[in-house]
Parts: C-alpha cells; sequence; structure tokens
C-alpha cells in the first residue's frame, strides 16, 4: 500500500504528545473536514495568511471517524474521504500541522469549553480561530462562534467567522453554499459536474482490486472489481469515463460500471463498481487502486441480450478513450 504522501504537514494523533513546546503559537481551524472541498479550502487559506502575518503556526483540528457516525449513527452520512485521503488533501493545503482527534462516545460528550481549554489552548496554544460562521461544536453542539469569541477574551484567542462561499469562492446564499452535504447530493443525483465544480478535481474513490465472477472477461472487456469500504460514498449509478491509479502511481484511462447489473441480476445487494482498463493486459488483482470520476456517460439499464449488453459496452469504451484523450 502506497505511503501517504503529507508533505511537509505534521500529523499529531496523540493530544497528550502536542502540549505548548514554546513555539509561537498557531492559527487553527476546526471541522470534519469531509472532502477538503473548495469552502474547506477557502477556510484554509485564511488560516494560513493570518498564521504568516502574525508568525504562527497553521493548523487543523478533524476527527478520525465522522462525529456523526458516533453521535447519530442511524443517520450519519456516507464519506467522501477516509482518513488517509483527508490528510493528503490538507496536506496539499500547505497547513504546517494536523491534529487528528479520536471521536468516540466519551468525546462527543465533551463540553464545548472543556474542548476549547484541553485542544485549542494546551495542546495547540491557538491565538487565532477561524471557523465558518455556522460552526457548531462540543456536547450537543452546543459551542458556536459566539461562545468561542467570549472564551477568546477570556484566554486570549482572537476568532473570525468567515462566511459560506460558492464554488467560486463568493458569499452564498443557503442555496448555493458549498458544503460536504451539497456535494454528497450531487453524487447521489448523478450530477457529476456539480459534485467536481464544489470539490476542484474529480470524485476518488479508493479500495482494493478483488476477484469477482469474472464475467466481463467472458464478454472480452475483461474488469478490476473495485472492493470499496461500505461507509465511502459511491456516486449514483451508472456508466462512466474515469481514470485508475494503481500502486506505483501509473494512472490508466478506464470505462467505468457502477450498478447491479440488470442484465444478469434479478436482484443485488449493492452496487458493484467495475474499471475496465482501456487497452491494458494485466493483473490488477489485491491491489490498492484509486477511481476517478471524470465525466458520467449514461445511467445503468438493462439489456435484453448478453450481445446487446456488448454492443453497448463498446460504445461506451469508445466515449470514454475520446473523452479521456
Amino acid at each position: 500500500m502506497r505511503v501517504p504522501n503529507l508533505g511537509e504537514m505534521e500529523v499529531i494523533r496523540d493530544i497528550g504528545a502536542c502540549r505548548d513546546d514554546g513555539g509561537p503559537g498557531s492559527a487553527v481551524t476546526i471541522g470534519a473536514y469531509d472532502g477538503v472541498h473548495l469552502g474547506h479550502q477557502a477556510v484554509i487559506a485564511s488560516v494560513r495568511d493570518r498564521a504568516a502575518v502574525a508568525g504562527l503556526r497553521s493548523a487543523v483540528i478533524t476527527f478520525d471517524r465522522h462525529p456523526a457516525s458516533v453521535v447519530r449513527p442511524e443517520s450519519a452520512p456516507r464519506l467522501l474521504t477516509d482518513l488517509e485521503q483527508k490528510l493528503e488533501l490538507l496536506a496539499a493545503t500547505d497547513l504546517d500541522r494536523a491534529l487528528v482527534i479520536t471521536f468516540d462516545e466519551a468525546r462527543s460528550r465533551e463540553p464545548a469549553d472543556d474542548f476549547v481549554r484541553e485542544v485549542l489552548v494546551r495542546c495547540l496554544d491557538a491565538k487565532v480561530v477561524i471557523v465558518g460562521e455556522d460552526f457548531h461544536f462540543g456536547y450537543q453542539r452546543k459551542g458556536n462562534v459566539e461562545l468561542l469569541r467570549a472564551m477568546g477574551a477570556e484566554l486570549g484567542f482572537e476568532v473570525e467567522g468567515l462566511e459560506l462561499v460558492d464554488a467560486s469562492g463568493a458569499p452564498a446564499g443557503p442555496g448555493a453554499r458549498v458544503s460536504s452535504t451539497a456535494i454528497r447530493h450531487a453524487l447521489g443525483e448523478g450530477d457529476l459536474p456539480a459534485a467536481v465544480a464544489m470539490l476542484g478535481r474529480p470524485y476518488e474513490v479508493r479500495g482494493i482490486v478483488a476477484h469477482g465472477d469474472k464475467r466481463g472477461r467472458d464478454l472480452g472487456f475483461p474488469t478490476a472489481n473495485v472492493s470499496v469500504p461500505g461507509d465511502i460514498l459511491l456516486p449514483a449509478d451508472g456508466i462512466y469515463a474515469g481514470l485508475l491509479e494503481r500502486a506505483d502511481g501509473t494512472v490508466l484511462p478506464a470505462a467505468l460500471s457502477l450498478g447491479r447489473r440488470p442484465t444478469f441480476y434479478v436482484e443485488a445487494h449493492a452496487s458493484l463498481l467495475e474499471a475496465h482498463v482501456l487497452d491494458f493486459d494485466g493483473d490488477l488483482y489485491d491491489e490498492h487502486v484509486r477511481v476517478r470520476f471524470v465525466a458520467r456517460l449514461r445511467g445503468e439499464v438493462r439489456f435484453e441480450t448478453p450481445e446487446a449488453l456488448v454492443d453497448q459496452i463498446r460504445l461506451d469504451c469508445e466515449a470514454a478513450r475520446a473523452l479521456l484523450s
């Protein structure tokens, strides 16, 4: 498995190991940061700017589980990024530090003011805290920007609540805000352009190439069956042009099939992600790969015969090749 590329960003996983080290203090932001989308990046850019002006270290506080998976597991969203990918994306923003907090039942019951004292002040020596204006934290979400400002006046840090932005980076109304929720909705509707506009990059999932029933090989179009963890969000079922990145960093063009294969199965318990790598003859089994969705070609449909399906797959591969070239 590839070693994550975290550049010069320091990753702290133990709060007890980050007590004040006599450094210059930190400009900090806090959040789940699922997807590290353009809205997140706008906040991080403000953190970096404030840190540079004041001679501070730039830092983000994030979590190793989405807080909703503990607080309301029955309605917790599927994730846009796992922890490894999230840290890679955060490192790409040139932050100095990332503090990863284990979010468990005990942490979910921590009062907001205890979090401020333990994490922001004692751990990161925060001098500036920058969050979205709608930010909430702590037990029963009682912490907010107003509480941060009151505690900052007492404990010696400034607080800035930023307006939420649209995909262009401009202040946005409720319907145009960039958010992880909006991205999930767009992906679920098959609106890949909208999701990409908010992410600022193609949507990517990661998984291991598993052994399947080799039906694609029998049809003349062998596929890599990518086993994606169940807590990661997959886009709407359909056929996509995409890219498959191997563990060694090689990026290959592919036609992607995501769905329940209705031509062969009346019912399937879950959607399957299959990647037919174009003009490739090799073995990908058991590799950790990354799959990027570049364009949606069509929805998934049932064909009357395998021959009709093969004819359509051939057209899909030609369309994917044209788009990716």
